[in-house]
């Protein structure tokens, strides 16, 4: 995927604007990639035993080094346990996202994608609301989330966004227990554990639909077409109007539905 995404020069927080512009440094970025990648798997194909975090990987990993049949799939531990007593029933209009502020969880798609969900006639004068919650680890995070706070009063939805920054972990079970939906925007996460954390609390968790959350976790989404919902374990989008068109779809269902109470329950059941 990232020699896909040099080669379509298309800029993100690993590939900069300025090289995706540039055809000759992207070429040269190319090269360099491609050298990488055939040593890599020259030594990875020296390894007896390599354990992976997902299928996802495990395929990545298979590609690169040519060891079928040697590769064993760890899935991350996850304590879910006081996750899944809380109640399912009586969750508040808040779609929360949680995890570290970094470039790679890009909480931007968040902004832009709530913003869209705010342009919905319906939406516009409703009691929704986003929080963002996660750690710092310096002043680079620090600086992200004044960009993120900067973009929120851009987009005129800075009363419907809270920032909840470096809390201990009680706050954010309080926030799990209350929050309806849950955003995960990470593209191509290796595994997703606060995926999981959030389905295991009864979110209608809306994950980004690459890596280790479309592979392992949200394997049988639910789509506003779905008419068979009793399978189905949370939600799978790619970009701001589809974010926008699951968020209104549950929302307009209302928190206690028969099929939003279902995907809640077929999600914890399915983060254990």
């Amino acid at each position: 995927e990232m020699l896909s995404l040099v080669w379509k020069r298309r800029p993100t927080y690993n590939n900069d604007a300025k090289v995706a512009a540039n055809p000759i440094v992207t070429c040269a970025k190319l090269i360099y990639y491609v050298m990488f990648a055939i040593l890599y798997g020259l030594v990875g194909s020296l390894a007896n035993l390599v354990m992976v975090n997902s299928s996802w990987t495990k395929n990545h990993i298979q590609y690169l080094w040519k060891l079928s049949g040697k590769i064993q799939v760890v899935f991350p531990p996850v304590d879910t346990k006081s996750l899944k007593a809380l109640p399912l029933g009586n969750r508040e209009n808040m779609i929360l996202s949680i995890g570290q502020f970094r470039p790679e969880k890009d909480h931007t798609l968040q902004l832009l994608s709530f913003a869209k969900l705010l342009e919905i006639e319906e939406m516009r004068n409703s009691d929704v609301k986003l929080v963002l919650i996660g750690s710092c680890r310096g002043e680079d995070d620090r600086q992200l989330v004044d960009q993120l706070q900067k973009l929120a009063r851009e987009l005129n939805i800075q009363n419907h966004v809270e920032f909840v920054l470096n809390q201990p972990y009680s706050i954010l079970k309080e926030y799990l227990s209350r929050a309806s939906i849950g955003i995960h925007t990470m593209w191509n996460e290796h595994f997703g554990i606060g995926v999981v954390e959030m389905m295991a609390a009864g979110l209608v968790t809306i994950a980004h639909e690459s890596g280790g959350p479309e592979s392992d976790i949200i394997q049988s989404p639910w789509k506003e077409e779905t008419l068979d919902y009793s399978y189905c374990t949370g939600c799978l989008a790619s970009n701001a109007e589809q974010y926008a068109a699951l968020m209104s779809a549950i929302i307009k269902n209302g928190s206690s539905s028969d099929l939003v109470m279902k995907i809640r329950e077929n999600g914890r059941k399915h983060a254990e």
